[in-house]
């Protein structure tokens, strides 16, 4: 393609699984001029931010890597089932190295505008340092769930004690010793960070507004024997996971929770409660199809509870009642519900109680209860899927904002571009399986089809791209009418539907048939000449 010494092919954004992985294609394989634009000070993305005690995967380790390149798979070998924050940096850093990578990656550059330049059809990106970069290519590869979600609380800026969000985590390490210790939210990130600040906090308040689903993960060392093994079988590991719709190694059965006799599906959820981890909602094939089916999951869990917690006033307010099972991300845990058995932490439902306003010494309640603490921890999530696209403040055709343009929800096609944003394209955007994935089987899937797309261009000498706009509008009526013939829009409070971010429009932006089904649409469309599509010099 063609560029001059100032010009780059293409802007990469964030240096994540997907950065790093579209930096490498872009270079190795079509010899492009690529730069990587960081707001953090090293690679890692979602896992250089999200440091929070707990902090884990919930794909398990040998799954959750690249796959593209074999010599990575041999010589990198994980320590546990699922693995945490730090091995997770570890890895990626090493996968950096091993392919050169930091080179072409400029780190503490966060963006804050960029823009299409319709004369010289380029993208001009401005970065908080001051700096401009220019390119034909604008790639975003900033995460899913990278743009803290801070709630608005009356007084928060009064507290004089210390106050955390989980996914800006600092560095250096929190002290929660001898504390006294608020945290706010039991999603999937509090569920994790609640049991290992309860080990050291003096008191512990949990401040919940909905109840969740939680299966224990059953994380454990794995053995050298383990790593043996998986070489010897990657491509058999590979091709499970190409063949499932969530990008995991395994495949529902072909059974109804409903129709299978209760001492038959009892013994199998059982077993799979056991055995731990994701797999448990795909024991049967309708969970999320079948309100009765569901219905039936979701009062083992919650007999689970009951049964784990012993104070019964406490066991019933982690009730989950308001949304079946699997339609919020199914969070895995290790020893959370056990942690309310410990006497030095209290559970408050703010649902009943909502949190009025913050004073300098802790939390008011609506009843004017007063929790004085030395610190507040936010687990109140993040933005997702739309935010930290958003934040970028990026302009299209004739200065269009992407937030105004999706004012009334996300319009993609494919998940993979927008109309009137020509040269851009999102991984894992919005309208793709993305959070309900395993998520490095979508990265490398995106990638590799966005890579696929450019080397069409570069070969017939075109220069630009765009979505048309009815393959937008269609893609995207598409992804609601498919959620719509699931349980999933059924969680009033999911961040799937934007819900937890106020004044953020309900749509459910995830895509849900399938990354098996989705990848074999996305190779149609590729094989029909990139249809939906305008494609021109």
């Amino acid at each position: 393609m063609k560029h001059d010494n100032h010009t780059l092919d293409a802007i990469i954004v964030g240096a994540g699984f997907s950065g790093l992985y579209q930096l490498y294609c872009l270079r190795e394989k079509l010899n492009h001029k690529v730069k990587v634009l960081e707001a953090g000070g090293d690679v890692g993305g979602t896992w250089y931010w999200n440091r929070y005690p707990g902090a884990r995967c919930d794909s398990e380790s040998h799954t959750y890597c690249y796959y593209f390149d074999k010599h990575l798979l041999e010589e990198w070998s994980w320590s546990e089932r699922y693995p945490g924050q730090a091995e997770i940096l570890r890895y990626l850093n090493f996968c950096a190295q091993k392919l050169d990578l930091k080179k072409d990656i400029r780190f503490n550059e966060r963006v804050t505008e960029a823009e299409w330049d319709a004369n010289s059809q380029l993208w001009h990106v401005k970065t908080q340092t001051g700096q401009t970069f220019i390119a034909r290519f604008l790639i975003t590869a900033v995460g899913c769930l990278s743009s803290a979600n801070m709630p608005d609380i009356d007084g928060l800026s009064d507290f004089k004690g210390e106050i955390y969000h989980t996914g800006q985590w600092p560095h250096d390490t929190v002290d929660f010793e001898k504390k006294t210790i608020v945290v706010i939210g039991t999603g999937s990130t509090g569920i994790q960070a609640i049991p290992e600040i309860a080990k050291y906090a003096k008191k512990l308040y949990v401040l919940q507004r909905t109840p969740n689903y939680s299966v224990p993960a059953r994380n454990r060392p794995l053995s050298r024997d383990f790593h043996s093994a998986f070489i010897e079988d990657i491509d058999s590991w590979r091709s499970k996971m190409l063949e499932s719709r969530h990008g995991h190694p395994w495949i529902a059965p072909d059974r109804q929770v409903r129709k299978t006799s209760a001492e038959e599906r009892y013994r199998i959820m059982e077993a799979a409660w056991e055995h731990g981890g994701l797999s448990f909602r795909e024991s049967f094939d309708d969970v999320l199809l079948d309100e009765e089916s569901n219905n039936i999951m979701s009062e083992f869990i919650r007999q689970k509870i009951m049964s784990t917690v012993h104070n019964v006033k406490t066991a019933k307010k982690l009730l989950p009642k308001d949304h079946p099972f699997g339609t919020k991300r199914p969070p895995i845990d290790t020893n959370y519900f056990e942690t309310y058995n410990l006497e030095h932490v209290h559970l408050i439902d703010v649902r009943q109680n909502p949190i009025a306003s913050c004073s300098s010494a802790g939390i008011i309640l609506t009843d004017d209860t007063k929790i004085e603490a030395d610190m507040i921890v936010f687990a109140t999530g993040f933005d997702a899927m739309t935010g930290a696209l958003q934040k970028m403040n990026i302009k299209g055709r004739d200065g269009l904002k992407l937030a105004e343009a999706w004012l009334a929800g996300p319009q993609t096609y494919l998940g993979l571009a927008v109309p009137k944003f020509p040269n851009m394209f999102t991984i894992t955007g919005p309208g793709s399986p993305s959070v309900l994935t395993n998520m490095p089987r979508a990265i490398e899937q995106h990638v590799d089809w966005i890579t696929d797309l450019l080397r069409h261009m570069v070969q017939r000498g075109y220069s630009k791209v765009e979505a048309r706009e009815a393959a937008a509008n269609e893609w995207t009526e598409h992804v609601t009418d498919v959620a719509n013939k699931t349980l999933l829009p059924k969680a009033n409070h999911s961040w799937y539907l934007g819900a937890n971010v106020p004044g953020k429009p309900r749509v459910f932006m995830p895509y849900v048939f399938g990354l098996n089904h989705y990848r074999n649409h996305c190779d149609f469309i590729a094989v029909s000449g990139y249809q939906g599509f305008l494609i021109t010099e």
